[in-house]
C-alpha cells in the first residue's frame, strides 16, 4: 500500500509525517499487483492522478508509461521521497502537498484517478467530501479505481481503518458514476506475505 491515510481526528495516532519517520508496511517499493495488472492492460489512460500517492509508486509507474501524473498527499516526508525516486529513475512527475478531500481545489480535470487505501480510511463526513471532489475533479467517462480494505479482513492492527463492504462502496458511488466491478483482492505490505483482504473496485464517471 503505498498511499498514506489520512486518519480521522477521533483516532489519529499523529500527523501524516508521523507515518514515515520509519517505512510503512504499505510502502512495499513498487506498485501494488492490481495497479501493475491495469497499467499492462492499458486500463490507465490520459491524465492521472493518484490520491493519497505516499512515495510515489504508482505516480512514478504511470510517468513510466508516458501519461501526465501527478500525485498528492498530506505526507511531507512521503512527497520527499517521492520527488527523490522521480529523480534517480529519470521520471517526469509532479507531487503536491494537498488534502485529498479539497480536490476540486485543484482546479484540473483527470482522467483516471488512482486510490490505493485512502478511501478505507475516511470516517462518514470526510468520505462525503472526498467522494464530492472527485466528482468534480474526475472528467465525463474517466475512471476512478481504488483499492481498500475489505470486511473480510480479520481485527487487529490496522484500528483507525474503516473496513470497507461491498455494499457501501456501492452506495457511496450511487449518483454520478458506474460501478464496473467490485471485485476481492490483496494489499500486499511487508509486514504480512498474505497481505490484507481488499476490495478492488473500478467505476465511471458518468
Amino acid at each position: 500500500m503505498t498511499a498514506s491515510p489520512h486518519y480521522s481526528r477521533a483516532h489519529r495516532p499523529g500527523g501524516p509525517d508521523d507515518l514515515y519517520r520509519s517505512p510503512p508496511p504499505w510502502d512495499i517499493g513498487r506498485p501494488q499487483g492490481v495497479f501493475r495488472a491495469l497499467a499492462d492492460a492499458g486500463a490507465i489512460r490520459g491524465r492521472v492522478l493518484d490520491v493519497g500517492c505516499g512515495t510515489g509508486e504508482h505516480v512514478l509507474m504511470c510517468a513510466g508509461l508516458g501519461l501526465d501524473a501527478t500525485g498528492v498527499d498530506l505526507a511531507s516526508a512521503a512527497l520527499r521521497r517521492a520527488e527523490e525516486k522521480a529523480r534517480e529513475r529519470g521520471r517526469a512527475a509532479r507531487f503536491l502537498h494537498h488534502d485529498a478531500r479539497r480536490l476540486a481545489e485543484l482546479g484540473e480535470s483527470f482522467d483516471t484517478v488512482l486510490d490505493c487505501g485512502l478511501f478505507h480510511s475516511f470516517d462518514t463526513g470526510d468520505r462525503a467530501a472526498y467522494v464530492q471532489g472527485l466528482r468534480a475533479v474526475v472528467a465525463p467517462g474517466g475512471r476512478y479505481f481504488v483499492l481498500c480494505f475489505s470486511d473480510h479482513q480479520p481485527g487487529g492492527d490496522w484500528p483507525w481503518v474503516h473496513r470497507v463492504t461491498q455494499a457501501e462502496i456501492t452506495s457511496t458511488f450511487a449518483d454520478g458514476w458506474r460501478v464496473d466491478s467490485v471485485e476481492p483482492a490483496t494489499i500486499e505490505i511487508t509486514s504480512d506475505p498474505d497481505g490484507i483482504r481488499a476490495w478492488f473496485a473500478a467505476l465511471t464517471r458518468i
